[in-house]
């Protein structure tokens, strides 16, 4: 065997005892020669999030509710809010509380395709008057009488009528993203099996999931079709399918019964940063050894990529905003400055656009301040090292300070990138001769998140070329811890650290 072809399959071993199997993300690597493209329409992200909806209608009936008790406690005494008898506030106080929990308890935040909007509001307006006639009655009795209790009534009847008027929008708008898919998951399906057309069945009358294909290895003996769903091939097929990164979870849907081809199916799958779930069978599931979530009314069980908290994503996309926004007018003069000075040092343009890997595998552009001459991209990708002939004067700066990449604050405000999580890395990147991911079995984890402006393993020293295996295992676990601790104080301590970690360096090269 040549010595060269040795050391590469040596250097692809996993490291320190990680998985013994590295499943492949995406289609450029797919062990094996490429795979023909699927003819399948890639499918669009769900443009509504049905958790955070609710979470604002409920926020937005909070205040509508809240605000007609203030203001009636305030005229009911004639004073200002804190300096009003308990007395006259306490039914005025208690008011919200009711009205919000006998909505909730009613199901009026329980949007389902297959209820009709006119039996929820029904029952919202059930509820809230229900509530509404409790808390009077109970002022009425505890002693509230005159001018205090008829202003409770007049501040009960325009809370309810502008819940109901709310929950009127509310319902519309739920019926006319669910019509228009909006609202669902976008899914795809392993295994064409009995399960599987349950499924199917019933995410076509809840409308919660889109269920994009069904893919199955069993060659001439799988079915065209699953219902209206095409079965598209094999889970290699799946692996190589350029719409991978639009779908939001995979389903195994192959009887948990059969062990061994469950597991083999799960090593296939893990290293996907998509959720994969069990479709369990009621039969021979035991609720004590794993945790359901309700997906279109059937069980299942998680099998990798934990759910996502919508509140979190929700926070950090508005972390992001203000913090980048701040960013941006801060360091624009210093910005300006850069863009000069590299069209004075050498020809070409002053950013640079790179292809990464971003959230769920997709492939986005980056921006960066250029820093190496024309031409120094063409050819297969290949990590700076010192003394690097295609790095420009400006560009060594740059890079030591990390100035370059600065520009990435525009891919922040688009939504592609964070200001903290793992950087991203550039598409076909290798350490030696060997694709980094193919080094460690978790790699493609870093991406169940956004990519980073900066990140934990930047501030703990893994920054720069990953010269080996080694380096490459750290760079994971650092991003892997990340994922596990991120939150906002971490992503401050993060932020904060990162330029005197930066500035301090003068080993790591960039």
């Amino acid at each position: 065997m040549p010595a060269k072809q040795k050391q590469q399959n040596q250097s692809q071993k996993p490291v320190n005892g990680l998985a013994k199997t590295v499943s492949p993300p995406l289609a450029h690597i797919v062990e094996g020669p490429p795979r023909e493209a699927l003819a399948l329409p890639i499918p669009t992200r769900s443009r509504i999030n049905k958790i955070l909806a609710i979470r604002i209608f409920q926020s937005l009936d909070a205040l509508v509710v809240a605000g007609a008790a203030v203001v009636g406690c305030m005229r009911a005494s004639g004073v200002p809010l804190f300096d009003t008898a308990f007395g006259i506030a306490a039914p005025f106080l208690v008011m919200p509380f009711f009205l919000l929990w006998g909505g909730a308890a009613f199901g009026a935040y329980d949007f389902d395709f297959r209820v009709k909007s006119v039996q929820r509001w029904a029952m919202t307006a059930l509820a809230v008057i229900s509530m509404s006639v409790t808390v009077v009655l109970a002022a009425r009795i505890a002693g509230l009488g005159g001018h205090a209790l008829s202003t409770l009534v007049l501040a009960n009847m325009i809370a309810v009528l502008a819940l109901l008027c709310l929950h009127l929008g509310y319902n519309a708008l739920v019926q006319y993203w669910c019509r228009h898919g909006a609202m669902a998951s976008n899914v795809v399906i392993v295994g064409a099996t009995k399960n599987a057309r349950r499924l199917v069945r019933q995410s076509e009358a809840c409308k919660d999931l889109n269920v994009v294909a069904i893919f199955d290895d069993r060659g001439s003996r799988r079915p065209g079709k699953v219902g209206d769903i095409p079965v598209a091939g094999g889970v290699k097929d799946l692996l190589a399918w350029e719409g991978l990164h639009a779908i939001d979870k995979i389903i195994i849907t192959v009887t948990s019964t059969a062990s061994n081809r469950v597991n083999e199916l799960i090593d296939q799958l893990r290293a996907l940063p998509q959720e994969v779930v069990l479709f369990m069978d009621l039969e021979g599931f035991n609720p004590e050894q794993a945790r359901l979530t309700e997906i279109a009314r059937s069980p299942m069980a998680y099998v990798s990529g934990a759910p996502r908290d919508e509140w979190r994503v929700f926070a950090k996309r508005l972390q992001d905003l203000v913090f980048a926004s701040a960013m941006l007018v801060l360091f624009a003069p210093i910005m300006v400055m850069i863009a000069l000075l590299i069209r004075l040092d050498s020809p070409g343009p002053v950013l640079f656009k790179q292809k990464r890997h971003g959230f769920n595998n997709r492939i986005i552009e980056v921006f960066k301040f250029r820093t190496m001459r024309l031409g120094s991209d063409a050819g297969p990708m290949k990590q700076v090292q010192a003394n690097d002939p295609r790095v420009t004067r400006i560009g060594r700066f740059l890079r030591r300070t990390s100035l370059d990449e600065l520009p990435q604050l525009f891919n922040v405000l688009a939504g592609n990138m964070s200001l903290v999580g793992p950087r991203p890395h550039a598409v076909g990147m290798r350490t030696g001769e060997v694709e980094s991911w193919k080094l460690v079995a978790h790699y493609a984890h870093r991406h169940r998140v956004k990519p980073g402006l900066t990140g934990w393993a930047q501030i703990n020293g893994s920054r720069g070329p990953l010269e080996n295996a080694e380096q490459v295992r750290e760079r994971v676990r650092l991003d892997l811890e990340y994922i596990r601790r991120a939150g906002f104080w971490f992503d401050l301590w993060i932020m904060i650290k990162t330029v005197p970690c930066l500035l301090g360096d003068r080993e790591a090269i960039r």
